[in-house]
């Protein structure tokens, strides 16, 4: 039977950049669910993909700093954007921060595909198992059985599952006695007490929002949707958030006190917020929609409650909506330098497979590029 050098599980973000870094003289081969390559990178971002962000920092990810900050430093956005350059792959920047790519996500896809024409690509192939014997790993799958000296996990998260996304990544990581913690949904819309059914409401409505959850404020707009509410902020705010309080700004560049004062108009009149908005967010915060120059004190100190609106949500909108999952193979299981098992000799774990997770636009994929390129990097020293 045929051994590979290297056999990479999944073909996504992160599998399909350490398979092009690899180069001739390693035997690669990748095995992936789908009937294609690259499935969530291609519908990512409606079709146009959010690659990075101008700004990567450590504090833009849930997970482990000192191997986040490893990998950047080995592959970072810049690198990540030269790469892209030196294959004429053309990216557009929207509000100042989020690249995407200018055409279609194809773009980087078809890039990625061609940089990885040295490595079988082996599709429609369900992973079912990984052991190990006498230094050699063999991979079940519903099809076949593959050998290999050394795999690489790539299997990604537990969301988007009508693309074929599973936990099988952990489940072979804690077949070997790797610790992980379970994946739950992230970059997620928050569903909401009865308390805040009045958002409900609002369905379709939008507005810029400051999103305070834990030590996090989180910069952008929010979306009340028919489930609760949604949106970029939102969205964010939920890598952090496990249970417990958020707090929003409604008017996060604007002093209410100030647009109130001395004013005859209503009240709902002078928040720059939709009229439905602000008529529903006063009476949440129970003050009566009336002549600013009417407030009384009382009412004065409830209407700063439009930039500290806090409560509980009461959960999320599950796997099924969320953007990527939480949680994966602990990064202390990991080393640091090449994310090779500490237990497991030859065994690597890449990409969201890992635990660590960013906020929304485009850190997600920063972290699989880049952790794959570290990855590849450690694999190439070996032969």
């Amino acid at each position: 039977m045929k051994i590979y050098d290297v056999l990479i599980l999944g073909a996504g973000a992160s599998g399909l950049m350490l398979a092009g870094n690899l180069g001739k003289k390693i035997k690669s081969a990748i095995i992936d669910v789908n009937e294609k390559p690259a499935k969530k990178l291609k519908i990512s971002g409606g079709g146009k993909c959010n690659i990075t962000n101008v700004n990567v920092q450590i504090n833009n990810f849930d997970g482990d700093e000192q191997v986040i900050s490893a990998a950047f430093k080995k592959f970072s956005k810049d690198d990540l954007l030269d790469f892209l350059d030196r294959n004429r792959v053309e990216l557009e920047l929207r509000k100042g921060r989020y690249y995407f790519c200018k055409n279609s996500s194809n773009d980087i896809i078809n890039i990625l595909q061609k940089s990885t024409k040295n490595c079988e690509i082996i599709l429609n192939n369900t992973i079912l198992h990984v052991d190990k014997k006498d230094d050699i790993f063999s991979i079940k799958t519903d099809k076949s059985t593959y050998k290999a000296k050394k795999v690489v996990i790539a299997t990604g998260g537990k969301s988007f599952q009508t693309l074929g996304a599973s936990d099988i990544g952990l489940q072979i990581a804690k077949n070997f006695g790797i610790s992980v913690k379970e994946f739950t949904p992230a970059l997620v819309g928050l569903t909401l007490q009865k308390e805040q059914f009045w958002m409900k409401e609002l369905s379709g409505l939008s507005c810029y929002v400051h999103v305070k959850v834990l030590d996090r404020i989180l910069k952008e707009e929010m979306l009340f949707a028919h489930k609760g509410i949604s949106g970029p902020a939102i969205l964010s705010a939920s890598l952090y958030w496990k249970k417990g309080d958020i707090s929003i700004d409604f008017l996060p560049n604007k002093n209410i006190s100030d647009l109130a004062k001395n004013s005859k108009k209503l009240l709902s009149s002078v928040i720059p917020l939709p009229k439905r908005l602000s008529k529903a967010l006063l009476s949440a915060i129970d003050v009566q929609d009336k002549e600013c120059v009417k407030l009384s004190q009382n009412d004065k100190e409830l209407l700063k409650r439009v930039h500290n609106y806090t409560f509980s949500p009461a959960g999320n909108f599950g796997f099924s909506k969320a953007e990527v999952s939480r949680g994966g193979v602990l990064a202390n299981e990991l080393d640091t330098n090449t994310l090779e098992a500490k237990k497991i000799k030859n065994l690597y774990f890449i990409g969201e497979v890992v635990d660590v997770t960013g906020e929304l636009g485009g850190y997600n994929f920063q972290w699989a590029f880049s952790s794959a390129y570290v990855c590849a990097k450690a694999l190439k020293r070996v032969y």
